[in-house]
């Protein structure tokens, strides 16, 4: 019986994770080693019922007698608080789900490709703030990585059986987010409940405000160089407000290799679930007469100042990704809070890296995981003094 752990499975990517294996045959297929969640006893507890989790995990310390009170009668093991959550990656598995948003799911990761096992990267900021480290340690250990994220899913099943030096770029698309065709003059006075309803993908809403930023899909970039070795001049990012086209790659010879699907996270999932064979999914088939036709354009400069601070980080590297992500979180923290506005946020992180370039720092290549978390507490404590 296959052995998986999942991390994050309250959230988005979670729920979706937990779809497919309960659709693939649940606890009569699957092992489950841990599950862990951020605040969501109720839903946490339900998964694991579900499951016959070994071991669920909630992130909230204060919530633990909760879950325990929720679990009662099960043989499932119950802890609580950040800590908790990274020792259950000590836990050998075979499959990993990385799912956890945010620089919190750095370290759960990074402990759990101890294992030598798969993990499904979904938890993009580890690449973004860590990736010579992650993959570096991957080899180490004879760990697989498979990635998670739609777009660089859809890079790396076009990449199956090629070289890539024969690779001239790589495409990533974007949907533009909430505000791709609002006036620009508008956008200072977004709110957070316009910047949380994305066109075409159901996700959280610290995702789904990073659409609209674009600050997620600069993150991807970062994500992308990191993952597949790539120069960064040759990642590339088109608006594509359909959604279908996920990635594009483009070869020396001229010719081109696209990934279409619908707009569900199953499949980027189900693939890394089931690799590297490919089994039946519930995901919707395109049509594409009836779609009739696909379109893109370049992205705004002007309305996505976050792609060309992610230009930046990456001419930069060391330890620049974890600034920058440090950064964004913490402005996203405050413009949902109310405390600064949608257009603040890119200015804020800006500030941050310009700050911490000054004093010559920022491309030192990091050879640990503690230099990552440093420079991270510093970048927040910066973009909260900026934000004062």
């Amino acid at each position: 019986m296959r052995s998986i752990s999942v991390f994050g499975s309250t959230g988005s990517i979670g729920e979706s994770t937990f779809d497919l294996l309960m659709r693939q045959g649940g606890p009569e297929r699957y092992r489950t080693v841990a599950l862990t969640g951020g605040r969501n006893v109720a839903r946490l507890a339900e998964q694991a019922r579900s499951l016959k989790a070994e071991l669920a995990v909630i992130a909230e310390a204060r919530l633990l007698p909760d879950l325990r009170a929720a679990l009662a009668g099960t043989a499932t093991e119950c802890a609580g608080g950040p800590m908790a959550v990274a020792e259950a990656a000590e836990r050998p598995a075979d499959w990993i789900m990385s799912g956890i948003v945010g620089a919190a799911g750095l370290a759960p990761g990074f402990r759990a490709l101890s294992h030598g096992s798969v993990l499904a990267l979904a938890n993009k900021e580890s690449l973004v703030t860590a990736g010579p480290l992650l993959m570096a340690r991957a080899r180490k250990h004879g760990a697989t990585i498979l990635p998670v994220d739609s777009e660089h899913s859809a890079v790396f099943q076009a990449l199956l059986g090629e070289n890539l030096a024969t690779v001239e770029h790589i495409t990533i698309t974007a949907s533009g987010g909430a505000f791709r065709d609002w006036p620009m003059e508008r956008l200072a006075a977004a709110t957070v409940a316009e910047a949380s309803c994305h066109p075409n993908w159901a996700m959280g809403q610290r995702i789904t405000i990073d659409s609209a930023s674009m600050f997620n899909k600069a993150l991807e970039v970062i994500e992308a160089k990191e993952f597949f070795g790539i120069d960064p001049d040759r990642v590339e990012v088109l608006v594509h407000p359909e959604s279908l086209v996920h990635a594009l790659v483009g070869f020396r010879d001229g010719g081109m290799i696209a990934h279409l699907g619908a707009p569900d996270m199953r499949h980027a999932i189900g693939y890394a679930l089931n690799w590297p064979d490919r089994a039946h999914l519930p995901i919707a088939r395109l049509d594409l007469a009836r779609i009739g036709s696909l379109t893109f354009r370049n992205p705004d400069p002007a309305r996505y100042p976050a792609l060309r601070l992610a230009r930046e980080v990456m001419r930069i590297g060391g330890l620049a990704g974890a600034s920058f992500n440090a950064a964004k979180e913490t402005a996203l923290d405050a413009f949902i809070a109310g405390r600064i506005r949608f257009t603040d946020m890119a200015a804020v992180v800006e500030k941050v890296l310009d700050r911490l370039s000054a004093t010559g720092g920022l491309g030192k290549v990091p050879d640990s995981i503690d230099m990552v978390l440093d420079i991270d507490g510093q970048a927040r404590r910066i973009a909260a003094e900026t934000m004062q």
